[in-house]
C-alpha cells in the first residue's frame, strides 16, 4: 500500500512539475516582445516568480523526494531502464534550473533573446518526458 501511495504522489509531482515546465517558457515568448518597464512585462515577472516559487519549485523537490523513496522501495538501482531514466530527469532538472536563470533575467529586465528562442525551448521538457514515460513503462533494458 505504501508504494502505491508514493506512487500517487509523485505522478500528482510530476504533472504538476511538467505544468510549470511547459508553461513558463511560453511566458517567456510573450514576456520577450513586451516592452521593458511596461504593465505587461511587470505583470510577466509576477506570474513567473508565482510559477517558479509556488509551482514549479515544491514540484520539483517532490519528484525527486517521491522518485527516489519509489526506486528503494522497488530496488530499483541496478535496471538498466532506471539508471536512463535517472540521467534524463537530471537533464530536466537541469532545464528547470535553465529557465530560473532566464526568469531572473527577464525580472531585471536584461532579456535580449528574441520570443522565438523560448517557444523552441518550450519543446525540450515534452521530449524529455515522453522519452521518460516510455523508460517507465516499458522497461526496455
Amino acid at each position: 500500500m505504501l508504494y502505491e501511495v508514493l506512487k500517487a504522489l509523485h505522478i500528482v509531482a510530476v504533472i504538476a512539475w511538467m505544468a510549470g515546465l511547459l508553461y513558463l517558457p511560453r511566458l517567456f515568448v510573450y514576456h520577450a516582445d513586451a516592452k521593458k518597464g511596461s504593465k505587461q512585462s511587470e505583470t510577466f515577472k509576477v506570474m513567473e516568480r508565482r510559477l517558479v516559487y509556488a509551482i514549479m519549485e515544491p514540484a520539483q523537490g517532490a519528484v525527486w523526494i517521491l522518485g527516489l523513496l519509489l526506486a528503494w522501495q522497488g530496488d530499483w538501482w541496478s535496471h538498466g531502464w532506471f539508471q536512463a531514466k535517472i540521467v534524463l530527469v537530471l537533464l530536466m532538472t537541469g532545464v528547470h534550473h535553465v529557465y530560473g536563470r532566464w526568469r531572473k533575467t527577464f525580472e531585471a529586465d536584461r532579456n535580449t533573446r528574441p520570443a522565438s528562442y523560448y517557444r523552441w525551448w518550450n519543446e525540450v521538457p515534452t521530449l524529455l518526458m515522453i522519452a521518460i514515460v516510455f523508460l517507465v513503462v516499458l522497461k526496455p533494458f
